[in-house]
């Protein structure tokens, strides 16, 4: 998968047309991944799309291969593709009922940090907030993760790592457990 994500970098910078089709390689035909660790990009708002090619392009997010496919996208390539991904629709949450317990431990967590303040009542994210709902549990916790260390980096803020911190990975895991879930 990795290898067709690669191949298909020269054609974002030389074919916009095929970016879409690209992209959608690793992050999933309908905009829903099934790739571990790969997010689902389906129902993310243009502006949060636009600002992580953006950081990818800059080399100011670490993962080689988005920054690889970006890097010959100029302003105008990264608004259309960011304006088309946006339209596809958001994920469903995965098969099979939620555990109750993990459920209920994170929504007190996400309560408790006040991340509806940013992410919204139903976690669809806003401008360069991004939409968590029903996102890819292993994804979403690798990101808190890396949020909480200070390995991805915010928008020049500390929003994330100061919310996270002090939280253990069984409270993340537990955060994303409940993200995954939501319906809605």
């Amino acid at each position: 998968m990795i290898r067709v994500c690669i191949a298909g970098a020269a054609l974002l910078a030389a074919a916009p047309v095929f970016a879409q089709d690209t992209c959608l390689a690793c992050h999933g035909a309908s905009g829903t991944s099934s790739t571990p660790l790969t997010p689902s990009l389906g129902g993310q708002p243009a502006f949060f799309l636009i600002a992580q090619l953006f950081l990818f392009r800059e080399g100011r997010r670490d993962n080689a291969v988005m920054t690889e496919a970006a890097k010959g996208l100029s302003d105008a390539q990264l608004r259309t593709l960011s304006e088309a991904i946006a339209k596809l629709p958001p994920p469903a949450p995965p098969p099979g009922p939620p555990d109750p317990a993990r459920m209920k431990r994170g929504l007190d967590i996400i309560e408790g940090r006040h991340c509806t303040s940013c992410h919204g009542r139903d976690f669809a994210g806003h401008d360069n907030v991004p939409r968590v709902a029903s996102q890819r549990e292993d994804y979403l916790l690798k990101t808190l993760r890396d949020y909480r260390s200070g390995a991805r980096i915010g928008y020049g803020n500390a929003v994330m790592p100061e919310t996270l911190a002090g939280l253990d990975d069984a409270q993340l895991a537990d955060i994303a457990h409940f993200l995954a879930h939501i319906r809605n």
